[in-house]
């Protein structure tokens, strides 16, 4: 699912700046390979992990990590070097590091197929606790890009609120699952299922801002150029599904 919105989102921004520099391909390219590796590893009935697998995750977050980098130079490079107006209106920085949480999600699921049923276990931690903690820090920064972005647009609508309020209290439930004592967490998963439905209303809200744009969806090749971004808030609803199912492992483990 977040590969999907990577490859969905950074294909219409960077269509919208012309692919100006040849690089701009590379994320598109990545996040495809990534959403087919998923859609493999699901399929595959093989409780291995893959090693050709494992390469494309660690290149997805590679790319992700080297694609912020660039996006830190675009901004720099503009009159006046970092600052609002450049932040707002300049490559988005957390854009890319969508791609690298892809590529580390994906490579979590498949160092748990190489991992035992009972306590499994992720970098030297319980895996429960090491993937509530990672979806935690995801929720986090998706939440920073979507803040800057609102704050953009004035919070012209009251609903523009809940994805800066919502998601921060499902990271910090989430962190505190992660770091407290394995028991059931009633009250952070009915929080992420919240944030996990934000993301499909996020999508409805953005395609209603789309249709209010001069045209509307009749002049959709340029409305959904400049209007707010359709894929961007399904990454809600991916990190949230994770972060349910770090609940699922935390809650058996000893």
């Amino acid at each position: 699912m977040l590969a999907l919105s990577v490859l969905a989102d950074s294909s219409i921004e960077h269509y919208r700046g012309s692919f100006e520099n040849k690089a701009m391909f590379t994320p598109l390219i990545v996040s495809a390979l990534t959403l087919g590796t998923s859609v493999h590893g699901t399929a595959d009935r093989r409780e291995d992990a893959h090693l050709a697998r494992d390469t494309i995750y660690l290149l997805a977050a590679a790319t992700g990590l080297i694609g912020t980098g660039f996006h830190l130079y675009n901004v720099g490079k503009k009159t006046g070097g970092v600052s609002w107006q450049n932040l707002f209106y300049g490559a988005p920085l957390g854009a890319p590091m969508a791609l690298l949480l892809s590529g580390a999600l994906g490579a979590v699921g498949e160092t748990l197929r190489d991992e035992p049923l009972e306590d499994p276990r992720l970098f030297g931690l319980p895996a429960g606790k090491a993937l509530a903690l990672l979806s935690a820090v995801g929720l986090v920064g998706t939440v920073g890009e979507v803040a800057l972005l609102h704050f953009r647009g004035s919070f012209q609508h009251r609903a523009m609120y809940a994805p800066v309020a919502v998601p921060p209290v499902a990271a910090a439930l989430l962190a505190r699952a992660a770091l407290g004592e394995p028991r059931v967490c009633w009250w952070t998963r009915a929080w992420l299922r919240v944030t996990a439905a934000l993301g499909a209303l996020g999508v409805a809200f953005h395609a209603r801002g789309v249709a209010r744009y001069h045209g509307g969806w009749r002049n959709w090749s340029q409305n959904v150029l400049s209007g707010p971004p359709l894929p961007a808030p399904p990454s809600f609803t991916a990190l949230a599904t994770a972060g349910l199912a770090a609940l699922r492992l935390r809650e058996t483990e000893r």
